[in-house]
């Protein structure tokens, strides 16, 4: 790295990136859509780390999927921002260092989606995650008024043998010779040839060197020596969310905000992102921070802006009104559909759609069927 780069880095990353990254931290943290901001920074980062691996997936899709609201079968790459999606929120859910430590990287490297194979996984009711559940009606047997006291027991010991079911299958995965960190490998899948606790100790050592420089510097070097040893076969976007880890273990952000770092770097042309010259991809991963706190200081005020909005078409309205829960769902989702509101809200799909008209949401799919809703 040339005197003059290290220089305007170290600078950048003391001023404009490190305090707009901390004002954003800040306005998260007191803002009353806070929680709301964060849950679509992880479905908007995940589908722009899709597309800086060369893939598209559309957030409308992502979010039916993270629901098991599908509307068509899976694909691949859909999957892969699903486990890009859960990875995020795993992250953020979990202490500031955990990401970085060894048993946070053995677990994180031992995800489905590096193996090339998503791994199921159940939601309480025992409907698959990938799986495609188009429409209908969301409530299900033993909701209804007519259902009786055997009825409710037999679902919940139907509850205990999907859950038995489910930790037999995670045990018997685990016990897999061809999971990842294992020796036997699939020679279809892997390039047998590639070691990657060997490049991920060197990547280690990068960071250790990189250690006394302030935090933002230290992710941009830590990132880019993660593209550059390309440590993992199949998971290139995890050493992204590493590298944020860092500001989030250094303070720079704090609580439950993990920085949407794929939605900065979507702003900056790819022949940038990929320059032969490291002293450019180094800039280029210092100004991806920072537009990624910029456009999360832009959602922030649009999100606040729109949530006074719909506040005042609740004036006048009854107190059993399903509006306030409403605002309080599309608040938090970036699109819901009316499967979704219907399961939320505890309406019919009828309902849905009339309270929907009713706060004046706007349909984002252009589609006649399947619709999705958002606020503009």
């Amino acid at each position: 790295m040339g005197f003059l780069t290290f220089c305007v880095l170290k600078r950048q990353s003391k001023s404009h990136t490190g305090i707009a990254l901390a004002r954003l931290d800040e306005r998260i943290a007191r803002s009353r859509v806070g929680e709301g901001l964060l849950e679509r920074m992880h479905f908007a980062d995940a589908c722009a780390s899709l597309w800086i691996d060369g893939e598209l997936v559309h957030l409308e899709d992502l979010v039916l999927h993270d629901a098991t609201k599908d509307i068509r079968t899976p694909t691949h790459e859909l999957t892969i921002a699903r486990d890009v999606l859960r990875t995020r929120r795993r992250i953020a859910s979990q202490p500031s260092g955990w990401a970085l430590s060894p048993d946070g990287l053995r677990s994180l490297r031992g995800h489905g989606s590096i193996a090339g194979v998503s791994t199921p996984m159940r939601d309480a009711d025992g409907a698959t995650a990938n799986g495609a559940d188009p429409g209908g009606d969301d409530t299900g047997a033993g909701e209804g008024p007519d259902d009786d006291d055997g009825s409710l027991l037999d679902a919940e010991f139907a509850a205990i043998d999907a859950l038995l079911a489910r930790s037999e299958a995670a045990i018997a995965e685990a016990k897999t010779p061809s999971r990842v960190g294992s020796r036997e490998k699939d020679p279809l899948v892997y390039d047998l040839d590639w070691d990657e606790d060997e490049r991920l100790d060197e990547w280690h050592g990068v960071v250790r060197l990189a250690q006394d420089l302030p935090a933002v510097l230290q992710a941009v070097v830590a990132l880019d020596a993660w593209n550059a040893l390309e440590v993992l076969q199949h998971a290139p976007w995890l050493g992204r969310l590493l590298s944020t880890s860092i500001l989030r273990q250094a303070g720079i952000t704090t609580g439950a905000h993990l920085t949407a770092i794929n939605l900065g770097l979507k702003t900056i042309p790819v022949d940038r992102r990929r320059h032969r010259d490291r002293e450019v991809r180094l800039l280029v991963i210092a100004h991806g921070l920072l537009a990624a706190a910029e456009l999360g200081l832009k959602e922030h005020d649009r999100l606040a802006l729109a949530r006074t909005m719909m506040e005042r078409k609740l004036a006048g309205k009854r107190t059993s009104s399903k509006l306030p829960q409403l605002i309080e769902l599309v608040m938090t989702k970036p699109l819901v559909s009316a499967g979704m509101i219907a399961r939320e809200l505890g309406v019919t799909q009828r309902a849905a759609l009339r309270i929907v008209e009713d706060l004046g949401l706007r349909e984002m799919t252009g589609r006649g069927r399947f619709r999705a809703w958002g606020v503009t």
